[in-house]
């Protein structure tokens, strides 16, 4: 009875999500993101607590769908890659959502760390994000990092890969779908 118990709890607190790879357990569904790519699926951990109006217009895109689709646009080898385009699907686009103040912080751009993507303006970021590919330092304090890839990275090292210096990319990968994990059933 003990058994069935701690059985019922541990599946009552936790969502349990299929990956290529096999089977994932997200602590927090609500703020644990999906993006759904060609070789696998890629799972973001948000930091709502470093930066929480960028987490919750994450959610909020990705509950309307606007990511489904959304083109890897700019891919630098050995940098990052770039998507969330999903007015223009080639990076000159946002949302209708009004831009976000800035919720800059400490926290290092490693391998996995998700950033906002923004214009030379601090406070212009709206629904396009990045991938770090490897520790980007001097990105530090000046782009607001809101998530960190905690499983799937290797698909992310897939993504098609732009041109040296612009890192356009011809005929992009995209994201097939971006969901939050509390919504899949």
């Amino acid at each position: 009875m003990k058994f069935l118990i701690l059985a019922i709890s541990f599946c009552f607190f936790n969502i349990i999500v299929s990956n290529a790879e096999g089977v994932y357990m997200a602590d927090d569904p609500e703020n644990t993101i999906q993006i759904e790519l060609k070789d696998g699926n890629v799972i973001i951990e948000l930091m709502t607590d470093i930066a929480p109006n960028h987490s919750n217009r994450i959610k909020e895109l990705a509950r309307e769908g606007f990511y489904d689709g959304v083109p890897f646009h700019r891919v630098i080898e050995g940098f990052m890659a770039q998507t969330g385009d999903g007015q223009n699907m080639n990076g000159t686009g946002g949302s209708s959502k009004p831009d976000l103040i800035n919720e800059f912080s400490n926290t290092s751009h490693l391998r996995g760390t998700v950033s906002m993507a923004r214009t030379a303006d601090p406070d212009s970021a709206n629904s396009q994000f990045f991938i770090c590919f490897a520790e980007a330092s001097h990105l530090d304090g000046q782009y607001t990092a809101f998530g960190q890839v905690i499983s799937g990275m290797e698909y992310i090292d897939n993504i098609k890969r732009g041109e040296p210096g612009s890192g356009t990319v011809d005929d992009p990968d995209v994201m097939i779908s971006v969901k939050v994990l509390a919504d899949i059933k």
